[in-house]
């Protein structure tokens, strides 16, 4: 009898770029539904925009009409597709702001590069879920409080004695994230940090965090694990 070869599954394929491009759509129409006419105006303006000037720089030339059409759809879609990156990346923060450990995913996955962030919290409240959390970059150290500032305000002010002390002279910046009127929206956050002017060299972003980083008390929240089960220490 001829023995049957074992025949191992194969990986899931990976969907397209297209299909890709096409998931993302879904899902950012779900939660915003101007996207469709943001986009489709997105894509006629460039175009709009390249017919005018080829029709006044060139009129009768039918080539460079043709020319600047296609130099108008070729932007259009970039800027279609800016558009759409924009505006599924709010709506994706959208689906876990105000939730605890938010700040921290967006630590994780949208950091822009120069930045050393951590999805752990560097302080957080047992009771409520607020957390502070601290990034280190160019800009200095940079600590961002989740949840209401009357309630988040101690555990800045304990952070930034605890960051004078190790990093001497470094530029702290306060950023809130949280219900407040004020506070920075959780889609933003990631580029309020690169707004922030450097005062570091990249050998002094590595060095301050280190210092920082064998400083920081773990706490007794391991990676992974729901913050909304987290007890407080007792005493």
């Amino acid at each position: 009898m001829a023995r049957s070869k074992d025949k191992t599954p194969k990986p899931p394929k990976k969907p397209g770029r297209i299909k890709q491009m096409w998931q993302v759509f879904q899902m950012t129409r779900r939660y915003d539904s101007n996207i469709v006419w943001i986009m489709i105006l997105g894509f006629l303006v460039p175009v709009l925009i390249s017919v005018a000037l080829a029709l006044t720089l060139s009129p009768g030339n039918v080539l460079t009409i043709i020319l600047w059409a296609i130099s108008g759809v070729l932007a259009g879609s970039l800027v279609m597709l800016i558009v759409l990156g924009r505006r599924a990346e709010k709506a994706a923060y959208s689906q876990i702001e105000g939730q605890p450990g938010a700040v921290g995913a967006v630590l994780r996955s949208s950091l822009k590069r120069g930045w050393v962030g951590s999805e752990m919290p560097v302080a957080v409240n047992g009771k409520t879920q607020d957390a502070v959390y601290r990034a280190v970059g160019r800009g200095g150290v940079v600590l961002i409080s989740e949840g209401p500032k009357t309630r988040t305000q101690r555990m800045l002010d304990d952070e930034r004695r605890r960051v004078a002390k190790v990093g001497g002279n470094v530029t702290v910046t306060v950023i809130a994230v949280g219900p407040d009127a004020d506070a920075v929206p959780l889609h933003k956050l990631a580029r309020r940090l690169t707004r922030i002017k450097p005062t570091l060299t990249k050998a002094e972003v590595l060095a301050v965090n280190n210092r920082l980083t064998s400083m920081t008390t773990k706490l007794p929240i391991p990676k992974g694990v729901d913050p909304l089960k987290a007890r407080p220490q007792r005493g």
